[in-house]
């Protein structure tokens, strides 16, 4: 199937060209027909399956043709839940706008309000626009709504989650109730359904996987850790692997982020932080150092890494697992991405258990338990709900073959003869050089 058959104007179609692409991805060819045929669409889908396409190209189509209302308000508005995520998709509508002329413009946080004034009071085909921003500017009589068309809610379950409910039905009550509403979501479940039942006007539903069957290019493996330090351990020899390119690294604070990039960097290894309360620019020079590959490796917090679009991250590392089961699913997507292979390590700790769990509930499959030689775990494992040793990966947690529990050395006291932080390795060559042959997630 290619895009000649998707009823698509032919200055879009010569866009799509220009680009490079030839055949629409699945949530494209199951999306955009929907969409023109002027039905409300909830869709599941994730950033890498080309969902920004599935929701810019047919409000394209919708904005090649007149008006029905006059007036200087968008016809159409797309809502992302930050401000990264909100320049991929301007970036998508210059792509395929370069042979038709469209006036369109942002709204978003930390950046000046005066030139979003002034955008706002001229004419504007199609705006993109993060809640918070457009509630400040809609507070102040500067949005005008009258001629709206369609509303699109792009990664709706992220708005959610940041507390932007109120907003988004908000947002929606200020519009036309004529108007076509879209929304994609990385899950189709919880709030996400209540706000799609008050907003949305009887929806076409397109879930072309179920959480466990998604990302079958990326290889999810978890690693047992005793402690923080057994982390740092574990992290420094993936850190350390010829075999990863580049990775983005996940932690649950911003201060989190900040300590392990220096740690990283004090290692030799080129690393950045990328978070919340680094500004716009802060961020831009980072992300593009990451697309220049000055960056190798990227220690983010799960806001300031959504929407982020990089070629070429081979490796997802949770070294704090995720607060919310579904960030998981966002996390791992960085890799993984058009058609490429990926890899996903978590690093699993004793207080991440039940995050765990609730992970192994959402994707509805049992991770693969790794370990490294040298870098084995102590601690008893989990013996409800875990997820099998992966075939082939090395030792299965001290196992005898015969399936019984090796207990490891132990002092007097019951606790593990090695102090925190100083793990039990096999060394070989160089003083201090941790022998870790490929008994690993990379092997």
């Amino acid at each position: 199937m290619s895009f000649n058959t998707l009823n698509l104007h032919s200055d879009l179609l010569k866009a799509i060209a220009a680009c490079g692409f030839d055949q629409p991805t699945d949530v494209q060819r199951e999306a955009i027909p929907v969409i023109l045929s002027g039905r409300d669409l909830m869709a599941s889908a994730q950033t890498g399956t080309g969902k920004t396409a599935a929701f810019v190209l047919p409000a394209l189509q919708r904005l090649l043709n007149a008006a029905p209302n006059r007036g200087r308000g968008p016809r159409v508005l797309v809502l992302t839940p930050t401000r990264e995520l909100a320049m991929q998709v301007n970036d998508n509508i210059r792509q395929f706008s370069r042979f038709s002329r469209f006036v369109t413009g942002t709204v978003v946080g930390g950046m000046p309000y005066p030139p979003q004034m002034k955008m706002l009071r001229n004419p504007l085909d199609l705006l993109v626009a993060t809640p918070g921003r457009l509630m400040d500017h809609m507070e102040q009589g500067r949005v005008d709504f009258s001629r709206l068309e369609m509303l699109v809610l792009d990664e709706a379950d992220r708005m959610l989650d940041m507390g932007f409910v109120d907003a988004v039905k908000t947002i929606a009550m200020a519009m036309p109730k004529a108007r076509q509403t879209l929304l994609f979501s990385a899950t189709l479940e919880g709030e996400v359904l209540k706000i799609a039942k008050q907003i949305l006007n009887d929806p076409v539903r397109v879930q072309l996987a179920a959480n466990h069957e998604r990302h079958a290019s990326i290889d999810q493996h978890v690693h047992r850790a005793d402690h923080v330090d057994h982390k740092h351990d574990l992290l420094a020899y993936y850190a350390s692997h010829a075999s990863v390119s580049q990775a983005v690294i996940f932690t649950a604070t911003k201060r989190g982020a900040d300590r392990l990039s220096r740690k990283l960097l004090a290692e030799g290894h080129a690393s950045a932080a990328l978070h919340g309360d680094m500004s716009q620019s802060q961020r831009k020079r980072t992300v593009d150092s990451m697309r220049r590959g000055k960056v190798r490796l990227l220690v983010a917090t799960d806001v300031a890494a959504r929407g982020l679009d990089i070629k070429g991250i081979s490796h997802v590392i949770n070294f704090d697992m995720p607060m919310v089961a579904e960030d998981y699913i966002h996390r791992i997507g960085r890799t993984g991405r058009a058609g490429a292979k990926g890899t996903a390590i978590s690093l699993v700790g004793p207080d991440d258990q039940r995050k765990l769990a609730g992970v192994q509930r959402l994707t509805g499959s049992g991770l693969n338990w790794t370990v490294v030689e040298g870098l084995e775990p102590t601690s008893p494992e989990p013996q409800r709900g875990r997820p099998r040793p992966a075939k082939g990966k090395g030792r299965s947690f001290g196992k005898k073959p015969g399936g019984q529990y090796q207990a490891k050395p132990r002092s007097a006291d019951g606790k593990p003869k090695h102090k925190a932080g100083q793990r039990q390795r096999k060394f070989g060559g160089k003083e201090g050089k941790a022998r870790f042959p490929s008994h690993s997630a990379l092997s």
